[in-house]
């Protein structure tokens, strides 16, 4: 990509581009790799890996459509949370630019972090990148919220890896879950009355909030986060019913789609009832929960570390956990590293060279009556 054919970059373009550099693809990987390779080191046994002999291709093949199905089912909730504003093209490729930047990001950080700017870059709005990025993390949150229970009555005490951890540890992880469920429920919920009740007293309560004194090094962010809530609820409280039934099943196959990837690639390597499988899934939500506490590029080192703590029973020998946790990683991990190297430079060239992003002096005003979408395919 010639640099003589990009105009000068604005601030805000070159932060981008710095925070996602191929530079920082170094660090991840090197974690990664190296708590796996240390895995292997201290876990390897001669015959540890006799049942990659006996590998289930169709298993493998599940895997591998499951991933698949994921990914299709992000570009066509983000086209159609987006209402239409992207072509597939470019739902593709904001797909996995959020996935690459969710991969070099700390997973605290992840890829919505900068989704409102790729939203942005692609012509839409300042103002409805913003709030269709609040759909995806409202649903997001409504799927932890409304799953929870349901994986509580499925797996009971165990979705906490009594046979890994001691007493203390186990005390420590329910209480961050229980913590973690409030607290998306509670963000979950505050969204909901922002969106469609009254944004402009959410914005009030988070400036309140945020003028306490341990919190006020945020309040300039809380109050930006509010204005961004009355900017969602303009663009977003007059769509139809159906638009948010759309929204939350394609969330709810996502997510669904997302945490069926560890239970189908055990079941290729280990036999594997329909309760064993379930109880995998469930695991996941509690195994989700220590991942966003990570403060490394795309959890690295974190993911690896917990996996054999939380799924290691299942699979059998040490050696083959360590594989399991080398092969998830490549599947959900580095195979987005490779993808986002590979469509990062076309995307910039394509929406830095020839189309400059929407400004925000287009943003109607917040008095201003939002127009019916369209909706037509």
């Amino acid at each position: 990509m010639s640099e003589k054919l990009l105009p000068p970059l604005a601030e805000d373009d070159a932060h981008f581009l710095q925070r996602l550099q191929p530079s920082r693809l170094i660090l991840p990987v090197v974690i990664g790799l190296s708590v796996v390779g240390f895995m292997f080191w201290r876990s390897y046994k001669p015959g540890g890996l006799a049942p990659l002999a006996q590998a289930s291709w169709e298993w493998l093949l599940i895997t591998l459509g499951v991933l698949l199905a994921r990914d299709l089912g992000y570009i066509y909730r983000i086209r159609h949370i987006a209402e239409r504003e992207l072509s597939y093209r470019q739902s593709l490729d904001v797909i996995m630019i959020w996935e690459f930047a969710s991969c070099v990001l700390p997973s605290a950080v992840g890829g919505t972090a900068v989704a409102s700017f790729i939203l942005n870059k692609e012509g839409i709005t300042l103002g409805k990148s913003m709030a269709y990025v609040m759909v995806t993390a409202l649903m997001d949150n409504l799927y932890y919220v409304i799953m929870v229970p349901l994986v509580v009555s499925i797996a009971g005490a165990g979705l906490y890896p009594h046979e890994a951890l001691q007493g203390g540890f186990i005390a420590t992880l329910r209480v961050a879950f229980v913590l973690s469920y409030i607290f998306v429920s509670a963000y979950a919920g505050l969204m909901l009355y922002a969106i469609f009740v009254n944004p402009r007293s959410v914005r009030r309560l988070l400036v309140r909030l945020f003028s306490w004194r341990l919190l006020r090094r945020w309040q300039r962010a809380a109050y930006k986060h509010g204005h961004e809530m009355m900017l969602a609820s303009v663009q977003l409280r007059g769509n139809p019913a159906g638009y948010w039934w759309r929204a939350g099943l394609s969330t709810f196959f996502v997510w669904t789609a997302r945490y069926l990837v560890i239970g189908c690639l055990i079941a290729a390597f280990v036999p594997m009832d329909t309760d064993t499988f379930l109880f995998i899934f469930a695991r996941n939500l509690t195994y989700k929960v220590l991942l966003l506490l990570a403060i490394t590029p795309g959890g690295a080192g974190i993911v690896e570390g917990a996996f054999p703590t939380f799924f290691g029973k299942f699979i059998g020998t040490a050696t083959l956990t360590s594989f399991m946790v080398l092969l998830y990683r490549v599947v959900t991990y580095y195979l987005y590293l490779v993808l986002g190297s590979v469509f990062l430079p076309r995307w910039v060239a394509r929406v830095f060279a020839k189309r400059p992003a929407a400004s925000p002096l287009n943003e109607p005003a917040l008095a201003t009556t939002k127009k019916a979408p369209n909706h037509k395919g």
